[in-house]
């Protein structure tokens, strides 16, 4: 089952007067990993470093990226990336501004507060299960509308669209562990029905 951030989550703490916020964001896309990273240096430009990293996908599929920009290699980008791993979420981006102090941390100091920082901003996002569907387009005359909304009382069946013009048009949204039972159901009731897969 892939699990993803619930929500958009902050974290932070202070370590010999440097500051680290940390900020945990759901994103589809490198694209919009990419922008919600840009997004942050423009509001923290007077920021030491804005370090990320981010997961995407699930099981093989599953891809990551970490940046230090600019901290000494692997003390940043790579300890926020453990601190995914080890939330075991996946589809997140978590950015990190630290604001130097002064004093240097050391190696050692500068990774455990950058995934400490990570971790309490993805305790602060939370999880949520992310559940396979399939989407169903059903098509029927509109006498038949009724046996197709009885559809809806189904477990694991959502509405997504619904249109009356002409013939009557329902897209539903379908966990896909319920579909061959709901694909079963339409055939049964002779209503017109096509499956378009979606994650």
């Amino acid at each position: 089952m892939k699990v993803v951030p619930a929500r958009a989550g902050r974290g932070g703490l202070k370590e010999k007067a440097s500051r680290f916020l940390a900020f945990a964001s759901p994103i589809e896309d490198s694209d919009k990993a990419a922008e919600n990273v840009e997004e942050l240096r423009r509001e923290y430009h007077d920021a030491t470093h804005v370090a990320f990293a981010w997961k995407i996908g699930f099981g093989h599929a599953a891809r990551s990226r970490a940046s230090d920009a600019g901290e000494p290699s692997g003390t940043a980008g790579k300890p926020i990336l453990a601190a995914i791993e080890s939330a075991g979420v996946t589809d997140v981006l978590v950015a990190v501004v630290r604001y130097f102090g002064g004093t240097k941390l050391g190696t050692g100091g500068l990774a455990r507060a950058y995934r400490e920082a990570a971790a309490r901003a993805l305790a602060s996002a939370g999880r949520s299960e992310a559940r396979e569907t399939v989407e169903i387009e059903v098509r029927c005359p509109f006498e038949s509308i009724g046996a197709a909304r009885r559809l809806l009382g189904l477990p694991g069946v959502a509405l997504l669209e619904e249109s009356v013009a002409g013939d009557c048009l329902l897209r539903l949204s379908v966990l896909r562990s319920q579909a061959e039972r709901v694909l079963a159901a339409l055939s049964q009731a002779r209503l017109a029905h096509r499956l378009r897969e979606k994650a």
